[in-house]
């Protein structure tokens, strides 16, 4: 046989398996109904240049290793203790000076398959039935923990802990389906993020693929308990955090890497605009007591992931080969996790950068607590937080 004749049989055994997939790897395979869509992104010179050529964030102490599973979101309760944090069997944990309590749940129908397993990813495909807590905020006026569980919508608990009280899991006949974070303001009134009414926190993978853009963003009424919807059409709706006076909230676009700002009081209110175009994808923000907000990005946006993005047809042809999802979701990321948390002003002012883009040391961040001179991170694809 010559050589032209092995060639084209080699690519037509590829092609063969290209077209079967007798292994099940395509990412979309258990999704008939998957679309790519094209991404908004913001033009390209819009894109800052930061970095932090010091990579500071590998001089950062790593806590609590293996000890904790996937711990998303932080907070610490009104008399300052904590941190509290959400972590990946559905619990939300209590570090008490010495040790790791059980402080509350979202779920009430855990068992044995929610026992400890050796890695955050571990539990996704129970997780709808252990419950998934991300966002965490006190009430500093009630000291009552609120909650966005990614399966069971928003719920609260009191200072005490234990089942958290279920408050809002469908807006409008509209079921929440990935319940993701909240901030309070002074009036007890609560705004929070869905990320998609389309797929769940365990399909997190396939919504980055898909981009598809239901992410919506509410406010519950303490008083009457109605929901608004404040905005809609989000690609992948993510943190959120109120402004330090309270005259808007900043929420994360992930997809598309941005910060939008909504006004609640002035001139402007109920119309948003954009506070801050990102150079990644963003997780979670959080207000500090200066005002300023820290945003967490668990990497930079590539080219690969802006060129993708802009063609939703190249981008679902390439899913639609036998690449594991593993391997497809670290094309979009890089290649690699590598944390990068920036701090900007109320304006939308850089402040400052921290990275660790090799991911030698914090591989990954969702959220930034600033807490007495300290940066508290957590993640919820690692088993540590970080301390910088």
């Amino acid at each position: 046989m010559t050589a032209a004749g092995i060639l084209a049989g080699l690519f037509l055994l590829l092609a063969l398996y290209c077209g079967i997939d007798p292994f099940g790897h395509r990412p979309i395979k258990d999704f008939p109904e998957f679309e790519a869509y094209r991404v908004d992104f913001p033009p390209q010179s819009q894109v800052p240049n930061l970095n932090d050529p010091e990579n500071r964030l590998q001089k950062s102490e790593i806590k609590f290793l293996n000890k904790i599973q996937g711990p998303e979101s932080l907070a610490f309760d009104p008399q300052g203790r904590g941190p509290y944090t959400g972590v990946a069997d559905g619990r939300i944990l209590f570090w008490n000076g010495y040790s790791w309590t059980e402080f509350a749940v979202t779920s009430p129908n855990r068992s044995e398959i929610c026992d400890p397993k050796p890695s955050p990813l571990a539990y996704l495909k129970n997780e709808h039935i252990c419950g998934r807590p991300l966002g965490l905020r006190f009430n500093k006026k009630t000291g009552e923990l609120y909650i966005c569980d990614a399966y069971f919508g928003l719920l609260k608990v009191g200072p005490e802990g234990g089942l958290a009280t279920p408050l809002v899991s469908e807006v409008n006949g509209v079921p929440l389906k990935f319940t993701n974070d909240l901030d309070i303001d002074e009036d007890g009134n609560v705004y929070f993020t869905d990320s998609s009414t389309t797929y769940q926190r365990r399909n997190f993978m396939q919504l980055i693929f898909s981009s598809e853009g239901s992410g919506r963003v509410f406010k519950y009424d303490a008083i009457t308990k109605e929901v608004t919807v404040l905005l809609s059409g989000i690609q992948f709706a993510n943190g959120l955090s109120l402004s330090k006076d309270g005259s808007f909230f900043v929420v994360c676009e992930c997809v598309p890497g941005r910060l939008r700002r909504y006004w609640l009081k002035g001139k402007k209110v109920g119309t948003s605009d954009m506070l801050a175009v990102l150079p990644g994808f963003p997780d979670n923000v959080r207000t500090n007591e200066k005002g300023d907000f820290w945003v967490a990005m668990h990497c930079r946006r590539t080219f690969y992931a802006y060129f993708t993005g802009l063609y939703p047809k190249i981008r679902k042809f390439i899913l639609n080969l036998p690449i594991p999802t593993k391997y497809q979701y670290l094309l979009q990321v890089g290649g690699w996790p590598h944390a990068i948390i920036i701090k900007y002003s109320p304006n939308g002012e850089v402040l400052e950068v921290l990275e660790d883009r090799s991911g030698k040391v914090v591989k990954a961040v969702s959220e930034v607590e600033e807490h007495d001179g300290k940066l508290w991170m957590g993640s919820v694809l690692m088993p540590f937080i970080a301390v910088y």
